[in-house]
């Protein structure tokens, strides 16, 4: 990645990206949807439904506000992880913290490593890196959401043109990137790909 951090001094930085990685990962395992549905009273998150800690799950309390927040929360997290990195130490920082931060929502350090499926946090990460690729995984999303009414194959599809997309328009630091990424979100999508594949995965608004 160069672009939005290059002017960053690199004299060093080889020490800090440890430091990157771990701000990225710390802030990635803060569980807004457990925060949040607890705060509210609510039904603990990992009891219900699916008993991911995302905001898909958090929908399933009834709560849109709380799902909404959830949303955010997962998102934000990516994004300032890449920020902050970024700001103080430069490209390379701000690509290990966003790793950090989406590794840290899968494998929560405080919910002994059982987290979320990481697509909000991807798109948060995504938005703090090169925000116009958020914008085309989002209208991937919408695009296959329409026509199928599946969450998770959206988020499958959109996530796997990712890569593409920065490897053609001549970004392969974070194509390379978000490949891995995308690999890690698969793997945490397996159960709903064999539902997909049986035909059994809930559609958007089905009960």
């Amino acid at each position: 990645m160069r672009g939005r951090y290059e002017g960053v001094p690199p004299m060093g930085i080889e020490t800090f990206l440890p430091v990157a990685f771990l701000i990225g990962y710390v802030l990635g395992s803060i569980p807004s949807g457990v925060i949040l549905t607890k705060l509210a009273g609510t039904q603990d998150l990992r009891s219900i439904g699916s008993g991911s800690i995302g905001a898909t799950n958090v929908l399933r309390t009834g709560n849109k506000g709380l799902a909404a927040g959830t949303l955010l929360g997962d998102m934000l997290k990516g994004t300032v992880a890449v920020i902050i990195a970024g700001s103080l130490w430069g490209s390379d920082a701000a690509m290990l913290a966003g790793f950090g931060a989406f590794l840290g929502h899968l494998f929560p350090l405080w919910l002994k490593f059982k987290g979320g499926k990481g697509v909000a946090t991807y798109i948060g990460v995504l938005l703090g890196l090169f925000w116009p690729a958020a914008f085309v995984f989002g209208a991937i999303w919408l695009a296959i959401a329409f026509s199928t009414r599946y969450s998770s194959l959206s988020a499958l599809v959109a996530s796997f043109a990712t890569p593409i997309f920065f490897w053609i328009f001549g970004h392969p630091a974070l194509a390379s990137l978000f490949a891995v990424m995308t690999l890690f979100l698969f793997w945490a999508h397996r159960e709903n790909i064999k539902r997909l594949q049986a035909g059994t995965e809930n559609k958007i608004g089905q009960k």
